[in-house]
């Protein structure tokens, strides 16, 4: 792991950005180890907080992930068919510590979503926690922490941030 650069972790972190918009979610669901989880927090928590004792906007084990993927990938999901057009950036991306087995990184993300004439915008930052298989880097956990003070005029999050 002390050989991983900065550079290594951005690149994995921008191939998830493009799988995501470019809507391939099987592949993108191939990043994630099989007891990962992936998690968005309601704006007003703390960035620690538990998804077992606060509301959560999404709180996914592998298993409601792949079934989230499933669902967003059929036409019969009409918040997001046609899909939307998103467009994921990603910076300052850090290196917070290094163990044995997985990194744990973090970044900001800035992600533009439109459909139907409207265009949405959510920020914050990503938590991840990494771990290295197979000579490449795959997600035990990713908490993404929106920085906006509520999902208006969003009101929802329909998509993979």
């Amino acid at each position: 792991m002390d050989q991983i650069s900065r550079a290594d972790v951005e690149d994995f972190l921008f191939l998830e950005a493009d799988l995501l918009d470019e809507w391939r979610l099987p592949e993108w669901l191939e990043l994630f180890t099989e007891d990962a989880t992936y998690s968005v927090p309601a704006t007003d928590l703390p960035a620690n907080a538990s998804p077992d004792t606060s509301l959560f906007y999404v709180a996914d084990d592998r298993f409601r992930l792949s079934e989230r993927v499933k669902r967003l990938m059929k036409r019969t999901a009409h918040v997001e068919f046609p899909h939307s057009r998103t467009r994921h950036f990603i910076t300052n991306v850090r290196i917070r510590e290094r163990h044995e087995d997985e990194l744990l990184v973090s970044s900001a993300f800035l992600v533009y979503r439109t459909k139907d004439g409207v265009t949405d915008t959510y920020f914050g930052s990503s938590r991840y926690r990494l771990a290295l298989k197979g000579g490449s880097f795959r997600i035990r956990d990713k908490r993404c922490l929106l920085d906006t003070d509520g999902l208006r005029p969003q009101g929802r999050v329909s998509i993979i941030l």
